[in-house]
């Protein structure tokens, strides 16, 4: 194999740290869901999707996008089981389309990740300001309250994994329990129109702006896919990843679907739009208000603010892992590969990016930034995008790794469905492009901008790969865990 040709599974490198651990699948879909912050999603996009996408019919994205991100959890399962290697997209890019490209990934994903954190840090500070006042407290700023919440997940980050898997356990039952709840009274009310399947109708689905809806329900989605990402710290890896990618996928679509069809019943096809143009973001409180009361209001208002930590608590553990990688590999500072010896946890990464997140939440304060209008509105946006392009990027590398090493034959896993996953992926971020400005907000300036922002990172990556093949050629071939033959 030439030195700048996809790399070779079959002769890796021992890495540099090894994270060590027994995660079942259980534990894995328990964080990754987590992740996708399911009642924030049900709660907060899904009104603002019913709203600028296709109404009524919003709930039929759900089930597109599960569809489109199982083919792609195909290919990722196949590819996991013959790279034995727990750096996710920058790993299985490298092996399928070379280290250059497997750098750039890296550095997308690390945009990608870390975006939709500081996003979300934005939000989760707005609404606990919101809370406090409400309840009497004092009115603090916003940012006070998430750089409080910065603090709790790095200390968090910072231990043994199986303790985050605890706590986000815990707060994800929580948050889907409530929503169950609701949903079981209003099909036990008959909702406000009676129980009826249109917003599953094709009229209903391709009504309003089905392109904008599509990108809204595929963001949910976001984070399902680092099941790879704790390839280390799982027990007998070769099962639980592809296990836990699929659970979670199919988890995390059967319960968006069913949630926002409840919510839809909840006020009847016809004015759940109306309703949730007057206030998106206390739809689902003001939802839980009519049907479980004011204690189930309050309910619902509290364990929003859980989802969203367990979000931050979740990408905070995915980011410091993908850091981890990439540092075992040389591509990082190796100071960043450390594993704590009584935590077993990439506690050197987890430190690094409480510090990024900490200096990104300072700078939006500094410069003004609306945390709900701007900061979780504009990053978020960055997000999508680089997740579609992450996504579409590892159906083609495992299509292309398939072909080359013929290390599995089997058809459906490593050419059909990858195949498929990757159009309608490319298709997604097509559509999230062209409708840019209207998911972030802001002008067509300003998506440029971030556009620009995001194909930086991994040209990046792609031209330190190249550099380093011609100063450090010793840590260019060590890029995604592997030495060329």
């Amino acid at each position: 194999m030439v030195a700048n040709s996809p790399l070779d599974a079959t002769a890796v490198s021992p890495p540099a740290g090894s994270l060590r651990g027994s995660l079942g699948p259980g534990a894995i879909v328990f964080m990754v869901v987590a992740a996708a912050a399911p009642l924030t999603v049900i709660g907060g996009a899904a009104p603002i999707g019913m709203l600028i996408g296709d109404g009524a019919g919003y709930p039929t994205m759900f089930v597109v996008s599960a569809i489109v991100l199982l083919f792609f959890s195909v290919g990722l399962g196949a590819m996991s089981r013959y790279v034995p290697k727990a750096g996710a997209f920058f790993t299985y890019v490298g092996y399928g389309l070379g280290r250059p490209m497997g750098l750039g990934a890296a550095y997308l994903a690390l945009l990608t990740y870390t975006m939709i954190q500081v996003a979300v840090y934005g939000y989760l500070g707005a609404a606990l300001e919101r809370s406090v006042v409400d309840i009497g407290g004092p009115d603090l700023p916003w940012y006070v309250y998430a750089l409080l919440v910065v603090a709790a997940v790095g200390v968090l980050g910072y231990r043994h994994i199986e303790l985050s898997s605890k706590v986000l356990g815990l707060l994800l039952i929580g948050e889907v329990g409530i929503v169950l709840v609701l949903a079981a009274v209003v099909m036990g009310r008959g909702g406000a129109d009676g129980l009826s399947l249109e917003p599953f109708t094709p009229s209903a689905a391709l009504s309003g702006s089905p392109g904008i809806g599509l990108m809204m329900a595929l963001a949910g989605f976001i984070g399902f896919e680092a099941t790879a990402i704790f390839r280390d710290e799982a027990r007998d890896p070769h099962r639980t990843i592809p296990r836990a990618t699929y659970a979670a996928v199919i988890a995390i679509g059967v319960f968006y679907t069913f949630g926002t069809w409840a919510l839809v019943m909840a006020w009847g096809p016809a004015q759940v739009v109306a309703v949730a143009a007057e206030d998106p973001a206390g739809m689902i409180v003001r939802t839980a208000s009519d049907y479980l009361g004011s204690v189930g209001a309050v309910a619902i208002n509290v364990l929003l603010l859980t989802s969203l930590f367990a979000c931050v608590l979740s990408f905070h553990n995915v980011v410091a892992r993908y850091q981890h990688s990439m540092a075992s590999t040389g591509v990082l500072p190796g100071s960043l590969a450390g594993v704590h010896s009584k935590h077993l946890s990439p506690h050197s990464s987890s430190l690094v990016q409480t510090v990024t997140a900490t200096t990104l939440v300072a700078v939006f304060a500094l410069c003004r930034l609306d945390p709900e209008l701007e900061v979780f509105t504009w990053f978020s946006g960055v997000a999508t995008l680089g997740v579609a392009v992450l996504m579409a990027t590892t159906c083609l590398a495992v299509i292309i790794y398939f072909a080359r090493t013929r290390a599995d034959t089997r058809v459906w896993q490593t050419r059909i469905a990858p195949t498929l996953g990757l159009i309608g992926l490319l298709v997604a971020a097509g559509i999230i492009i062209a409708n840019f400005p209207t998911l972030i907000g802001g002008s067509t300036t300003l998506a440029v901008i971030l556009l620009l922002v995001t194909a930086v990172f991994p040209l990046a990556g792609i031209a330190q790969a190249y550099a380093m093949r011609r100063t450090n050629r010793t840590a260019y071939d060590g890029i995604a865990d592997a030495i060329a033959a």
